[in-house]
């Protein structure tokens, strides 16, 4: 077995679930967003839920080294920032309520355009998959292309019997009738009206609390590099 990639010469302790008290913390953030309140407590954020998923990714690095070792999982670079991007959003709170995570392929720096895994963890939910959530127009063409040319190969990925099994199938918005250059009566229409191209589940606060979170989020990112690899080779 080849040796877990360097994490930066950082030893991060073992997963044990992310602390009740950092789920509470995105619970007062909800109630306070503002500057003041969490320059106050972003040590308390730091401690409570950064370095939890921190662990949570180093110890993923190790359990997923062989089986998905094009995708690089990195503490210090696959967390998203806390900090949101209110210049185009009518939202203006500064913050983010919940802390999540995006791997991508490895040697693609900050590739979040491109397929990859993500997991999640805030009070309104708790989500782990992966895919490609919100391709752009000119991947949205490849991809439709590679179902049309390609049919078979992505059948096999989608009816795999433990792909179907834990996700069922496809997720995310569906058009109402066939895209532009199809006909409705396409024997892959069904597949071919997909806008997004991910899947993933909902687990409970609960959940993600245990030390067991890590390989369940390690199962279903598992599941998910299959469609991951369909992808990256549809929109080469």
């Amino acid at each position: 077995m080849a040796k877990p990639p360097s994490l930066d010469d950082v030893l991060y302790p073992p997963f044990t679930g992310f602390p009740p008290s950092g789920l509470d913390f995105l619970r007062r953030l909800k109630k306070n967003n503002n500057r003041p309140w969490f320059q106050a407590r972003k040590p308390f954020y730091e401690e409570n839920l950064r370095l939890p998923m921190q662990c949570l990714i180093a110890g993923l690095a190790v359990r997923l080294h062989d089986e998905t070792p094009e995708v690089e999982f990195n503490p210090k670079r696959n967390i998203f920032r806390i900090y949101r991007d209110t210049r185009f959003s009518k939202n203006k709170t500064p913050y983010k309520t919940n802390i999540a995570a995006w791997f991508g392929l490895r040697g693609r720096k900050a590739d979040t355009e491109g397929p990859g895994l993500y997991v999640g963890v805030g009070t309104d939910e708790v989500f782990a998959g992966g895919g490609l959530y919100m391709p752009s127009g000119e991947q949205l063409k490849a991809i439709r292309r590679s179902i049309a040319e390609n049919p078979d190969e992505f059948l096999e990925v989608i009816r795999a019997p433990d792909f179907r099994k834990r996700f069922g199938g496809i997720q995310g918005e569906v058009l109402s009738r066939a895209p532009l250059g199809y006909k409705p009566d396409h024997p892959m229409i069904e597949h071919l009206r997909h806008k997004q191209f991910f899947v993933g589940v909902e687990l409970s606060e609960k959940a993600c609390r245990s030390a067991k979170f890590e390989e369940t989020v390690a199962r279903v990112f598992a599941l998910t590099m299959p469609l991951v690899r369909w992808l990256v080779r549809a929109i080469a």
